[in-house]
């Protein structure tokens, strides 16, 4: 089993062993506590994962040592903390294949997209000149979205077209919450200007064709943003070579702070796309009555920047990739697998999104015939097993499976057969315990 901080490790498609899970996690503080007189079960990584000990030491480290503001002053800790936190940039770029001047530092995915949305609202209305053309939108330009995606790429993209006056449209998925790739094709033509779709779902497991839809997009000239969140943090990612325009994922969900996000874009759309927030940091040449902006990314990174979370994200990913992206992603599949088969096995369970049998992500998410999502989630906790409630921030997707809300179990790097079998075990007995069963 290769320590945490050797980053070196060869790739290795291998699934994961219990064993080693064991292992893993002993570096997770948080999995080391009791809940409700259980030993805590966390099957809520979908929402936001646990921190390994070595993230928390990179981030109090830096408080410790090197806290000052980057890109500022010429003293010691200031030239520190900037080496740093642009270290911590191209360790991401590195991950997820990607040159250091595409990465934009954001608090979250969310902020990510709204800055991609805003900053086409304001080349729409004329800033960023000739170079901001591609991105201005006007009647009877289309944007494109799916049935399936979580609110934050759903909502920014409403407000952008209720702004430039563009439509708004979006490919349904079938019964299985997979993408109906045929209204796909008949979507997507040459008044689509943007084409947005989440690579997995949050709430199926889909994994959906990216290269289908980029090569869709790119045919038509569109560009093209995928939304990482469940696809960074659990496998192999390379946005250069799935040629997506721009990409969103966020730290809390990869073993990292709260507090920080990533974008990517390609270098020449992120220095041709007019920013969202200005301020310091962001500039050239300032006089009272008109700025000069940098190239990206500063040209994003306005006011202080979130120096420790960059530093520990990039403590995150050295974890990951000395543990195996490859493996960690062969693991989940199997747990995924053995969710949905636990899940479809059980009287009164419908497991939404694809069967028995389907490749999907390490999550599934269930609809317990006649007891609410939260009574469910509450059931599982009093045994210390922590799942998602709700509708996942994806109320259309749920609209479209009849329900308004749904019980998710989410499985990372730290979980074992034991714990899924567990999640299994305890949904099997809701319904008794509810009076219910038939």
């Amino acid at each position: 089993m290769p320590h945490p901080t050797d980053t070196t490790t060869a790739l290795d498609t291998t699934p994961l062993t219990d064993a080693e899970v064991l292992l893993l996690r002993r570096d997770f503080p948080a999995l080391k506590q009791q809940v409700n007189g259980h030993e805590l079960i966390y099957l809520d990584s979908g929402a936001t994962s646990q921190k390994p000990a070595s993230v928390l030491d990179a981030e109090r480290s830096f408080y410790e040592h090197d806290n000052s503001a980057v890109h500022r002053g010429a003293h010691t800790l200031a030239a520190n903390a900037t080496e740093l936190f642009e270290n911590a940039r191209a360790t991401v770029a590195r991950f997820v294949g990607a040159r250091e001047n595409e990465i934009v530092w954001t608090s979250n995915a969310t902020e990510g997209l709204n800055l991609i949305a805003y900053g086409m609202s304001n080349a729409s209305i004329g800033r960023g000149g000739a170079d901001a053309a591609r991105f201005v939108l006007r009647e009877g330009d289309e944007i494109v979205t799916t049935e399936g995606e979580h609110h934050a790429n759903l909502v920014p993209w409403q407000e952008l077209a209720a702004r430039t006056g563009a439509t708004l449209r979006h490919i349904p998925v079938d019964d299985d919450g997979a993408l109906r790739m045929d209204e796909a094709v008949r979507m997507i033509g040459s008044r689509t200007k943007l084409v947005a779709f989440t690579h997995v779902s949050n709430v199926t497991g889909v994994i959906n064709p990216v290269e289908e839809l980029v090569r869709l997009a790119h045919d038509g000239g569109a560009l093209v943003v995928l939304d990482a969140c469940q696809s960074a943090p659990h496998r192999v990612l390379d946005l250069a070579a799935l040629d997506v325009d721009f990409a969103v994922f966020s730290g809390h969900k990869m073993l990292a702070p709260t507090g920080i996000g990533v974008l990517y874009g390609r270098s020449e759309l992120l220095d041709a796309l007019p920013p969202f927030l200005t301020g310091g940091s962001m500039i050239t040449t300032v006089t009272l009555d008109s700025s000069g902006y940098l190239p990206a990314p500063q040209r994003f990174e306005a006011g202080t920047q979130k120096v420790s979370q960059a530093i520990a994200l990039a403590a995150a990913i050295d974890y990951l990739t000395a543990v195996g992206v490859d493996r960690i992603e062969a693991w989940e599949s199997h747990l995924g697998a053995r969710l949905v088969e636990g899940f479809s096995a059980l009287p009164g369970v419908r497991v939404l999104g694809p069967g028995v049998g389907v490749h999907r992500a390490g999550l599934a998410s269930v609809d317990v015939d006649g007891v609410h999502a939260h009574d469910v989630g509450q059931f599982l906790d009093d045994r210390g097993i922590a799942v998602r409630v709700g509708h996942h921030c994806a109320q259309p997707l749920h609209r479209r499976f009849g329900v308004t809300a749904s019980t998710r179990a989410s499985a990372y790097l730290y979980n074992t057969t034991a714990d899924v079998d567990a999640v299994i075990d305890g949904m099997g007995a809701v319904r008794s315990f509810f009076g219910v069963a038939s």
